[in-house]
């Protein structure tokens, strides 16, 4: 999943309104335990928390139009109330075992082949080759679900990209231009100092860099860094993690550079679980943070709900995140997504699997896509005009689909990831030097795959 992809390019098409949504019944749902006579209960496992409600949101209508038609079935939903690490970890404990195993799970796509490997996962070819919707997905947004079998295990729910969120008031202050676009990463490093020599009393830059933050500090850190070098953590062709990167050395540089010149968060901030929380709901609205190198999903929540911000779309600006010294393309971004699973221990796998069609018919998906600020990868939502005019940064974040990379869908990419997230916060608090902290994750991997399923970058 780490080759670019057009998964969800979104095309402006003549304004027409905003199709009529699907029933339950016109998406082929048809709980089978409704048919049987019987009671079912599906239980369904999902994140929330303060800045991310919208899922919440969406899965209450979902129930109530699925419950509406099968009068036999009860969905229970379970949230979980965490940040994106510890929901992994409770995810992980009720998987363990068959009386906690949720029958519906938001699954992250780079944990589907893991989970489905781990026996957590239920495949749902046989059941997608008879929902008419399924040909609504662009063929990379199903390819996110696929196991290591070739067997397909989750439904995308969106895509997303990531870039640079910078306050332009601020900017002004620092007498840096409005329309802010840098050349390569020295150009970041040199809008950070102007900042914090003019505007002293705000954060100028903010990059993942703990542990905490889990795969934050990959993503939105790390890897925006790293796939912008030219080099990669993992060899597609040879199915081998790369060891021995000069661009992952430099990765780590640029974060040391931020943490040590004082331009980042103070470490009871930056190492806080609840930091990518503080950036969207505090830093950035309350003028605190001038950058932030952040995921398109952002604005999902200042345009409505209980952290409505009115004046972000004034307030900020938004800029590609550039390549390391402007090589093309110049530009670069990363690209994950969720999907929505079938549990492996569900007893009703076919209810299950029926309010998942529910809950990604084109209504529920508009709803979701648009509130959570979504790249859309349903193409009847991905082309009507509503969704388009709903979000002015959706163009921005879908344009950069054409130059964004994906995480290595392995089963053993959630190890790797830890380990980069260790040498990230090294550079954080400059426990190591970026050598030192680059050779302790070669080791690591070796460790964790073997010698023999390694190459040198």
């Amino acid at each position: 999943m780490r080759l670019k992809s057009a998964m969800a390019v979104v095309s402006v098409v003549a304004l027409t309104a905003l199709t009529a949504a699907c029933s339950s019944g016109d998406s082929g749902n048809d709980a089978s335990s409704g048919a049987s006579g019987g009671t079912a209960t599906v239980k369904v496992a999902y994140q929330k928390t303060t800045a991310f409600h919208q899922l919440d949101d969406m899965l209450q209508q979902a129930k109530t139009q699925f419950e509406a038609a099968n009068p036999n079935v009860k969905i229970d939903l379970q949230p979980i109330e965490a940040e994106q690490d510890q929901y992994f970890t409770k995810l992980a404990l009720m998987n363990g075992s068959p009386s906690t195993a949720p029958d519906v799970i938001y699954e992250d796509t780079f944990q589907i082949r893991s989970d489905a490997a781990a026996g957590y996962l239920a495949p749902i070819d046989d059941y997608l080759a008879k929902w008419s919707d399924w040909s609504q997905f662009y063929d990379n947004a199903k390819q996110a679900g696929l196991g290591d079998d070739g067997k397909t295990y989750g439904v995308s729910m969106g895509t997303d990209t990531r870039a640079i969120y910078f306050n332009k008031k601020i900017f002004a202050q620092a007498g840096l231009p409005a329309d802010w676009q840098p050349t390569n990463w020295a150009d970041i490093i040199t809008a950070a100092k102007t900042i914090k020599s003019k505007v002293p009393d705000v954060i100028p830059l903010n990059i993942y860099a703990g542990k905490a933050a889990g795969e934050a500090t990959t993503m939105q850190g790390f890897e925006m860094l790293l796939y912008g070098t030219g080099d990669t953590l993992y060899n597609t062709k040879s199915s081998k993690w790369v060891v021995g990167s000069k661009g992952f050395t430099d990765s780590l540089g640029f974060m040391h550079d931020v943490y040590s010149d004082g331009l980042a968060p103070s470490l009871d901030v930056a190492l806080d679980a609840s930091i990518g929380n503080r950036v969207s709901t505090e830093l950035l609205p309350q003028g605190k943070l001038a950058m932030a190198i952040d995921g398109s999903w952002l604005p999902g929540g200042w345009i409505s709900g209980d952290n409505a911000w009115p004046a972000w779309n004034d307030t900020l600006g938004l800029a590609k995140m550039p390549t390391q010294d402007g090589a093309q393309p110049g530009v670069n971004s990363m690209s994950g997504g969720w999907t929505l699973a079938v549990g492996s221990h569900a007893k009703d796998k076919q209810a299950a699997f029926d309010f998942i069609t529910t809950a990604l018919n084109k209504e529920n998906t508009f709803k979701y896509d648009t509130e959570n600020s979504q790249i859309a990868v349903r193409k009847d939502v991905a082309t009507d005009p509503a969704y388009i005019a709903y979000n002015p940064t959706f163009k921005f974040f879908s344009d950069l689909v054409a130059d964004t990379h994906f995480r290595p869908a392995t089963p053993d990419y959630s190890q790797i990831s830890s380990n980069i997230q260790v040498a990230a916060e090294a550079m954080a608090t400059g426990q190591q030097s970026p050598a030192d902290a680059a050779k302790a994750y070669d080791e690591a991997v070796k460790g964790i795959v073997g010698d023999d399923k390694t190459t040198t970058g």
